[in-house]
């Protein structure tokens, strides 16, 4: 892995002090540091090691995921769509049977080329995108201009991939180029004495690249971040823990999973069950090593076994309710509408702080985060696999360097993975938005997901 793609892209709001600003690396798509300014204190909304090597080792902490994020079986699995067909074959890398977080060596060991956004200009109108085509080929001339607009300049790049046909057991080339930028303060929050800092914005974008025969593959990429809102405070007996930070998820249903974690095809409803996330603390009151997550959202009670795995925490995927759609809602844009004047972007750069999706807030740090995205459900994670002597960060009340209770440990973040259902291309049942998460040639994959920023002072 070359020095650069973990040197650390630092983009940030125009200001002396900028509200917001963030650090990614080019290896896998990394958000480094997620850095808020609220009365004169800074914060870093995400876990992590210090030094950004340690991602070499600590896999999977605030990266990108794909091709195809979550769990899939193990095995040879035919496809097909659009007239196309190919085969899968997931490769085993968390046990025998089960392939995570697309294989051996996903999209989160990869090194992505960033590209600054005012470098980017529109290619020939009508030409066949390649993987030789110029940085931006997966954005239309209206949605470059959008971005160059709207994004200040400093506060935005384009990373890209291009995985190569077969990669990890998947079929076909395929481009992947990625914005990630921050928007200024746009308006007033709701909720008394509660203001906007800003919002953080990644847009997805893929396509198949191959001249040859008809392809078709299965996408399903997500950002794997865990989310800490009070551990920069470094305050109380247990200063890095989330159990007390409440969570809204809007969902329905939750995917069935058996003891390997992988998908049974079935969904159950979270009404009256402890997975009806409203605004309550994530664990309250937790009795210690009895498998249950207390008054707060318990775990065995739901999935009906007590595999080891499974118990003293969190590890589930929500499937939204149904929700209004707009022109950011499409997963996959047929490139005959593929326009110079579409503006997709458009849409997610303008909206207005709104009621999300999902919402994450502490009342002990006065911060919150509002989380819109067009994929149809998210998988929430509270860190159960995380080493206890993983480096933490310096500004979490950590040495920054590997040593006995200086990770983070169980309930130390909030994993908030916005993607499709688990293996939804074996169990499209399971998605009642109807995506089956195939992209032919012909088509371009496109997710995005949006973070809102707020924050109330404890002096108004």
């Amino acid at each position: 892995m070359s020095e650069a793609s973990l040197t650390p892209i630092l983009l940030t709001l125009p200001s002396f002090t900028p509200s917001l600003a963030v650090e990614v690396l080019p290896h896998g798509l990394t958000l480094h540091r997620f850095f808020v300014q609220t009365d004169g204190r800074t914060h870093d909304l995400v876990i992590g090691p210090e030094d950004p090597k340690g991602h070499l080792a600590q896999k999977y902490t605030n990266t990108i995921v794909g091709r195809y994020t979550n769990r899939l079986p193990v095995g040879t699995h035919a496809i097909a769509r659009n007239g196309a067909s190919a085969t899968v074959r997931p490769q085993a890398n968390e046990s025998p049977a089960v392939s995570l977080h697309g294989g051996p060596a996903g999209f989160d060991a990869a090194a992505f080329e960033p590209v600054p956004l005012d470098a980017l200009a529109p290619g020939a109108a009508g030409a066949p995108v390649t993987a030789a085509s110029p940085p931006g080929a997966l954005f239309t001339e209206a949605e470059l201009g959008t971005l160059q607009t709207l994004l200040p300049q400093g506060a935005g790049a384009l990373f890209r991939h291009v995985s190569e046909d077969g990669d990890q057991g998947f079929p076909g080339t395929l481009l992947v180029e990625v914005v990630v930028g921050l928007l200024p303060p746009n308006g007033p929050a709701t909720g008394e004495g509660e203001v906007h800092l800003g919002s953080v914005v990644f847009i997805y974008r893929a396509k198949l690249v191959d001249d040859g025969p008809k392809i078709v593959t299965p996408i399903n990429l997500t950002q794997h971040w865990g989310f800490n809102l009070d551990a920069s405070l470094k305050e109380g007996p247990d200063p890095v823990s989330i159990k007390d930070n409440k969570l809204t998820i809007k969902a329905s249903h939750t995917v069935d999973i058996d003891s390997s974690g992988l998908a049974t095809g079935n969904l159950i409803a979270v009404a009256g069950t402890p997975h009806q996330h409203d605004n309550k603390p994530i664990v309250h009151n937790a009795p210690v090593g009895d498998g249950s997550l207390g008054s707060g959202y318990g775990a065995r009670s739901f999935l009906g076994h007590a595999g080891p795995r499974l118990t003293e925490h969190a590890d589930h995927f929500y499937v939204f309710e149904e929700r209004p759609k707009g022109p950011a809602s499409v997963h996959r844009i047929p490139v005959a509408e593929f326009t110079p004047s579409l503006d997709i972007a458009k849409a997610v750069l303008e909206a207005p702080p709104a009621n999300g999706v999902v919402d994450l807030s502490s009342e002990k740090s006065g911060l919150r985060l509002v989380f819109n995205t067009n994929q149809s459900g998210v998988q929430f994670y509270t860190n159960n696999l995380s080493k206890k002597t993983a480096p933490r960060k310096k500004i979490h009340g950590g040495t920054g360097v590997e040593g006995e209770g200086q990770g983070y440990g169980q309930y130390g973040s909030a994993f908030l993975e916005f993607h499709e259902p688990i293996a939804t291309f074996l169990h499209p049942s399971t998605n009642p938005s109807g995506n089956d998460t195939l992209l032919a040639q012909g088509e371009i994959y496109n997710n995005f997901v949006r973070v809102d920023v707020l924050y109330k002072s404890k002096q108004v």
